[in-house]
């Protein structure tokens, strides 16, 4: 699934700047048993000049409540010259699927961005519809301008004697973090982990971008409430105090310690000190670096190709195999070759790119082999730029048999050799897997793509055809990271899009009505590598490499 985008503009148009909206909802409807709805606002947006929707990006899922405040936000590019249309749906989460068509309805609303930035104070509530014969609730919308900002800060926080709110037990203490608003109010921008059965909890480290925090103002106030978190959602509150950056950031030479209070036990007992305190550990401060200065500092992206010979696409030279180019067109395996290759090869210096297939017995012996070069090369794979990539995979077709089964891991592990070779931030590879049915070695790229996620890669898997691709969504570790026996992926590296009308991202959001092709492939494109500048955003983090100063040559 593709991580949040930009609106597309119309052709030459500036963006004027970019937008946060904050999400909450109030009263939705119930559709749990034995506990409140887990919800969760899907947000779409609407191409300009065209009628069809498509997802932007998804909140987290909050437990057990009625009335979420998400954290997550919606960051918008704003054109003040055009309608930007946006539809929020939201979905009662009970199902571990990604998919949306597998979880309960709530209601959507329909807005545009001018609305919102319009509405009085930048906030709009607007009622929820789409269930018949139910009122669904509204959902509120708050927009603020982002300040250019880049600095992110990482902190850590202890707390000490709070107040015991479990009858049976200690209390659970989270923290949430409230940025102070032009009018008074209070937008959410962070929750902490909770802290089981404890008084004296110790928080881990967390890192939040100063915009986030204070949008750049440093004396902004800055609210943290301290809770107690009860499994039924109804948490209990034990205090709250007050700071800004500018405070929080003198911490960086000593410990400052704040008191909670709770207002209402203030103002009923005469001898309330408070309700416990909470300690600031640690509080430092750096720029946030982009996936540009990365590129700019001569990072080079490394694009390696597996394509899927499995019988399954059929008989090559029959126009129903996913194979077959007509003369008028590409195959749709062509397609989303082009697709990602075209962009991504402006990243690679020497425009060399090993392509591999798999799932087939290849010459002379006819053995299969789930990893055999294009060019008929083992010793070197590379193939000369997209179009040679393109014309090995043609010629491919020509002397190998189509088999099977569908084995990922070979290519995964092979590249993933390739990315171990150096993992100084100088190279970063990204392998694109574009196949037509259901994983045969499930457990195998499970573990394959756990050891991969510490190494500088990442992987695109784009489904053609009409098969099931349920294993992409488990692949996809946008929600819920890859996992092979209890050892946990470090960090998400999958990007899988399906490229036909079954799930995932549906194939009309690709492929334009009037056939054009450049439109298609420009669709696919920006949804296949969205997630990648993110990803190698992520390794570099966890790896502390910084981006090498520019060559002023």
């Amino acid at each position: 699934m593709a991580s949040p985008g930009v609106l597309e503009p119309a052709a030459g148009s500036v963006p004027g700047t970019k937008v946060e909206l904050t999400v909450s909802c109030r009263n939705l409807l119930d559709m749990d048993t034995f506990s409140k709805s887990d919800p969760v606002v899907v947000l779409f947006i609407q191409s300009s000049g065209i009628n069809e929707w498509k997802e932007f990006g998804r909140t987290e899922v909050i437990d057990n409540t009625l009335n979420p405040d998400f954290v997550r936000k919606f960051v918008l590019d704003y054109y003040f010259e055009e309608k930007q249309n946006l539809r929020f749906d939201v979905y009662n989460v009970d199902s571990k699927s990604c998919s949306v068509l597998k979880q309960d309805f709530l209601g959507q609303a329909f807005v545009a961005l001018g609305e919102v930035i319009g509405s009085q104070r930048g906030r709009l509530e607007r009622a929820l519809t789409g269930v018949p014969g139910k009122r669904c609730g509204t959902i509120l919308l708050l927009a603020e301008e982002l300040s250019n900002c880049r600095d992110i800060v990482t902190m850590q926080l202890c707390a000490n004697k709070l107040d015991k709110k479990d009858f049976f037990g200690k209390s659970d203490p989270f923290l949430v973090f409230y940025r102070s608003n032009e009018d008074g109010t209070f937008t959410i921008c962070h929750k902490t982990e909770v802290v089981k059965n404890t008084l004296n909890p110790v928080w881990q480290p967390f890192t939040i971008p100063v915009r986030a925090l204070c949008n750049g103002d440093y004396d902004r106030t800055v609210k943290i409430d301290v809770y107690d978190w009860d499994r039924d959602g109804s948490h209990d509150f034990i205090g709250e105090f007050a700071t800004s950056y500018r405070e929080l950031s003198r911490a960086q030479s000593q410990f400052t310690v704040y008191e909670v209070l709770n207002p209402r036990k203030k103002c009923k007992k005469k001898k309330y000190v408070n309700s416990g305190t909470v300690t600031l550990l640690s509080f430092s401060v750096e720029s946030e670096f982009t996936f540009v200065d990365y590129i700019r500092g001569g990072t080079q992206l490394n694009f390696t190709v597996a394509i899927d010979f499995t019988a399954s696409n059929g008989m090559p030279s029959h126009p129903t195999s996913l194979h077959y180019a007509s003369p008028y067109q590409l195959s749709a395996y062509a397609l989303a070759l082009k697709a990602v290759g075209e962009i991504i090869q402006d990243y690679d210096s020497d425009k060399l790119f090993p392509a591999y297939g798999f799932g087939a017995k290849v010459p002379p012996d006819g053995k299969i082999s789930h990893q055999f070069p294009l060019n008929n090369n083992a010793d070197n794979p590379s193939c000369v730029g997209i179009e040679g990539v393109l014309e090995s995979y043609l010629q491919s077709l020509r002397t190998v048999q189509l088999y099977g089964p569908t084995n990922f891991a070979p290519v995964i592990n092979q590249v993933a050799g390739a990315a171990a070779q150096v993992i100084d931030g100088s190279q970063y590879h990204v392998l694109l897997i574009i196949t037509d049915g259901v994983i045969s070695d499930m457990l195998q790229t499970k573990e394959a793509i756990v050891t991969a996620s510490s190494l500088p890669m990442s992987i695109i898997i784009v489904g053609v055809g009409p098969a099931e691709f349920e294993a992409m969504e488990e692949l996809d570790g946008d929600e819920v990271r890859v996992s092979f026996r209890g050892r946990y992926a470090e960090r998400d590296i999958v990007q899988a899009v399906n490229f036909f009308p079954v799930k995932f991202v549906p194939f009309r959001d690709y492929v334009d009505d009037s056939g054009n092709q450049v439109l298609s492939m420009a669709r696919l494109a920006k949804d296949v590598l969205a997630e990648i500048p993110e990803q190698l955003l992520s390794y570099m983090k966890t790896r502390d490499i910084k981006p090498r100063r520019a060559d002023p040559q």
